[in-house]
């Protein structure tokens, strides 16, 4: 049996891990399944067809797997997925997928999710993020590897954030936020280069330098994006080792749609 207090309703249905531990006044739906050593709070609702892997903790008063904010939901049976060794704080909201897109909102490994934060349907959330207070993702929002996002943080529909990046607090996002790239204002503009937290992830002076040169292509050369594309691409002539940052650079500015553009 798991450690499920008296007063938690849990259907039947559901599959709990024996080693998960269940608050009082949670309730847990039918369709709910919650992996081994996963810490569920008091006051929580989790519901649709939500999976969440190992060892993850998640507060009091959080909602999750409701049905999406989308008027055009019609009951179909999307999913939330959330990975392992997840902290969720108090007060979150992740609403399940919608068949306007793959159907699945989805959170990776080992993520920081502080309180109050909102993910709509349809967002893909990488590993290793950072999300403070009251950030607020609309729908259908891809989020990489590594990202920090400031408090209040609020970012559109359909934006792109790229690994690596970082928001200050109150940043609105309208635009793709590239890789690596330090945003702040309303509507955000980019800063800098997130080279602390690159140096903190073990990036050599090699790779940091030709982030540098990525920021300069970017921002500072008055360069057409194709040309900064360009520019970006003969880097690895250079800094070999970078091979994969600037693969990774170039990916993320080639589905950037010409509607969109990225965070200037």
């Amino acid at each position: 049996m798991s450690a499920i207090h008296a007063t938690a309703v849990v259907d039947p249905k559901a599959e709990l891990d024996s080693s998960v531990t269940v608050g009082p006044y949670t309730v847990i739906g039918p369709h709910v399944r919650i992996g081994a050593g996963t810490t569920i709070g008091p006051h929580v609702v989790i519901e649709g067809h939500t999976t969440i892997g190992r060892d993850n903790r998640i507060f009091q008063f959080s909602s999750l797997g409701a049905i999406p904010q989308d008027k055009k939901y019609a009951g179909e049976p999307c999913e939330l997925i959330i990975g392992d060794r997840n902290t969720v704080r108090e007060f979150c909201t992740f609403n399940i997928g919608s068949p306007g897109d793959v159907g699945v909102t989805r959170v990776g490994d080992d993520n920081w999710i502080m309180a109050y934060v909102h993910l709509a349907h349809d967002c893909q959330v990488g590993n290793h993020t950072i999300f403070a207070n009251n950030s607020q993702l609309a729908g259908h929002v891809h989020v990489g590897d590594w990202v920090i996002l400031g408090g209040f943080t609020v970012v559109h529909q359909f934006v792109r954030i790229g690994a690596h990046s970082m928001t200050a607090m109150c940043a609105l996002l309208f635009a793709d936020l590239p890789p690596f790239v330090m945003c702040q204002g309303q509507p955000a503009a980019a800063r800098s280069m997130n080279y602390e937290g690159l140096r903190r992830r073990g990036f050599s002076p090699e790779r940091i330098a030709a982030v540098k040169a990525m920021h300069k292509a970017l921002y500072r050369d008055d360069l057409t994006l194709d040309n900064a594309r360009t520019r970006i691409a003969a880097l690895v002539d250079d800094t070999p080792e970078a091979a994969p940052d600037v693969e990774m650079m170039l990916g993320f500015l080639e589905q950037t749609s010409p509607q969109r553009g990225i965070v200037r």
